[in-house]
């Protein structure tokens, strides 16, 4: 039988009816029986059965594992979801959607798409949950300087935005948090720079102290902001600026030492600048000293040496200290016109320094304290001085007023005799004022006494006493005036009446005297209408004292005259002689 038989003449292939026909041909030329053909067929027919039974598991089995795979993939598919966050995602098939490989092929490029977005998400949950851990323990203190922080374990299954953006709102808060204590260390810090600037302190040594970062060489990011650290500094500057306020007092101190032992023994300017930098501060505040070594300790013992070598100096010129201090007293009580024995006082001084039984410093301590209290009794006896002084100038221009009206030829066209008449004008009107102005003296003088219980005295004369009598004279004196003016209307009269009987003028009377008011006055009394500071009453005083008074440089001014004793007496006495020579007038006929 050929070959060609078995092939299938349309299709040019062998196929299993070709080959059945085949095996009929075999079997007819061999002469099998029916019934080995049909147990032959019956067999065939098993073989097929089982290749497809086969073929019909194996492919049973490649569909469950490709559901399973599907279902795998989209159950990691929902977990990767729930893991972000996302409730549905755009792309994902249905499952009547195609075949299953075909749901496969879409579902796996979604899967790795989401699966990279998820390790994203989780790279950055780490980024952010590290700088939240590192930033706690820089506020904790834990983190020491270089040491690197283990990567914080991340909830793989909450990898939502929403848990993400709470992480991120947290590390913002720290983050700020971290940026207000870093502004707060860089402020302490600067700080305490300036401070040791002052100071003369080692700022590095000073600042490694509180902690080791805070040294310039670390960088600002890395430095500590732990409580423990901000507590350290904030002590630290306290400490720096009590330390700063006492050394300024003690430098202030110091400083006012060598002003005074300079003061007293007349130190030179030039050797006074080589100190400069130390009585610069002598008024300043602890703010206002920001000069580096400003206080530095160096330049306090620098100061101490000096103030101690001033001092040994000084013990050697006491005596000349000593006098200087007393003529400031007794210049002191020469302005405010209080009479004190200084003779007494200056042998009373060096009798103490010969002694030796005083210290230097408690002698000179004790005659500060009388210069502070004579001060204190000079100001105050200010106000009533200050009108004591009017008093007098008006009393001066009262004087020369009364010599300008006796002058007959005051009103010439003289040179200068616009000015006097100008003065005149002037000195009137301060004369009217005269009253009021002894007015409110008698009433200050007598207010001052009250508080204090003692007399006012104004070199060594009660000025009560001496308010009185000048009011006593200006009384005296303008009665004398009115005696005088009738004095004057009798001459007048008698006159006329000898003119209507010898039918001539007689020749005028000489002119009388107007006798003047005693007042205190400046310069010693003389015949040129000069007046004298001391009234009448001074010539009461017993003894030396009662005539002088201190001068500004501390000497007795003994030259001061004063009026008369018998000044009313002899104003009288003048009076008397008018109406003697008034009497001697011929009578009327």
């Amino acid at each position: 039988m050929a070959v060609t038989d078995t092939q299938n003449p349309l299709l040019g292939e062998t196929t299993c009816g070709s080959l059945l026909q085949q095996l009929q041909l075999i079997w007819d030329e061999v002469g099998e029986s029916d019934e080995e053909r049909d147990k032959m067929l019956l067999q065939l027919e098993q073989e097929c059965l089982d290749v497809y039974k086969r073929k019909v598991e194996q492919a049973s089995k490649t569909r469950a594992l490709l559901l399973q795979s599907l279902a795998d993939s989209r159950a990691e598919l929902s977990s990767v979801l729930s893991a972000l966050g996302e409730k549905a995602f755009a792309g994902i098939p249905d499952k009547s959607s195609g075949t299953i490989k075909e749901q496969l092929a879409s579902v796996a490029p979604l899967l790795e798409e989401l699966c990279i977005q998820k390790e994203e998400r989780i790279r950055g949950f780490a980024d952010v949950q590290l700088q939240i851990e590192k930033i706690r323990e820089e506020i904790a203190g834990t983190l020491k300087i270089g040491q690197q922080i283990e990567t914080p374990i991340v909830d793989k299954e909450d990898l939502s935005l929403k848990k993400l953006g709470e992480y991120q709102s947290q590390l913002q808060e720290l983050q700020k948090e971290k940026s207000d204590r870093l502004h707060k260390v860089l402020d302490f810090v600067s700080t305490v720079h300036d401070l040791c600037a002052v100071l003369g302190l080692d700022f590095f040594s000073t600042i490694t102290e509180v902690h080791p970062s805070l040294n310039d060489s670390v960088s600002v990011q890395s430095k500590s902001i732990s409580n423990d650290t901000l507590s350290k500094l904030s002590t630290m500057i306290v400490a720096l600026k009590e330390d700063k306020k006492m050394r300024l007092l003690k430098l202030q101190d110091l400083a006012a030492q060598l002003t005074d032992l300079w003061n007293l023994m007349d130190t030179p300017m030039e050797e006074r600048e080589l100190f400069s930098h130390i009585t610069c501060n002598i008024s300043a505040t602890v703010d206002e000293v920001i000069v580096p070594g400003a206080l530095a300790l160096d330049l306090i013992e620098q100061a101490e040496v000096e103030v101690e070598r001033l001092d040994q100096l000084k013990a050697s010129k006491m005596k000349e200290i000593a006098f200087k201090k007393q003529t400031e007293l007794e210049d002191i009580y020469a302005r405010a016109h209080i009479d004190i024995d200084p003779a007494s006082a200056r042998e009373k001084i060096l009798a103490l320094i010969d002694s030796g039984n005083v210290e230097p410093s408690e002698l000179l301590a004790e005659m500060d304290s009388q210069i502070l209290k004579a001060k204190e009794e000079a100001m105050s006896r200010k106000e009533i001085l200050d009108k004591v002084e009017k008093w007098m100038s008006a009393c001066e221009e009262e004087s020369w007023l009364e010599d300008y009206n006796r002058d007959d030829n005051r009103y010439n066209s003289s040179r200068g005799a616009h000015l006097n008449l100008k003065r005149a004008e002037k000195a009137r009107i301060l004369v009217n004022k005269i009253p009021a102005l002894v007015d409110t003296l008698v009433a200050k003088t007598h207010a001052w006494e009250e508080d204090r219980g003692m007399l006012f005295m104004y070199d060594s004369v009660p000025l009560l006493a001496m308010l009185e009598e000048y009011t006593m004279l200006r009384q005296e004196r303008e009665e004398e005036k009115r005696r005088q003016k009738d004095q004057k209307r009798i001459v007048e009269q008698h006159t006329t009446e000898q003119e209507s009987v010898f039918g001539s003028r007689p020749s005028p009377a000489r002119p009388l005297g107007s006798k003047k008011v005693v007042g205190p006055r400046t310069n010693g009394g003389g015949s040129n209408g000069t007046p004298s500071r001391r009234l009448s009453l001074n010539a009461h005083q017993t003894g030396s004292n009662g005539a002088r008074s201190m001068s500004r440089d501390g000497k007795r001014d003994s030259n001061r005259a004063v009026a008369p004793v018998n000044y009313v007496a002899i104003a009288k006495e003048d009076a008397a002689s008018l109406v003697s020579a008034t009497d001697q007038l011929p009578a009327t006929p």
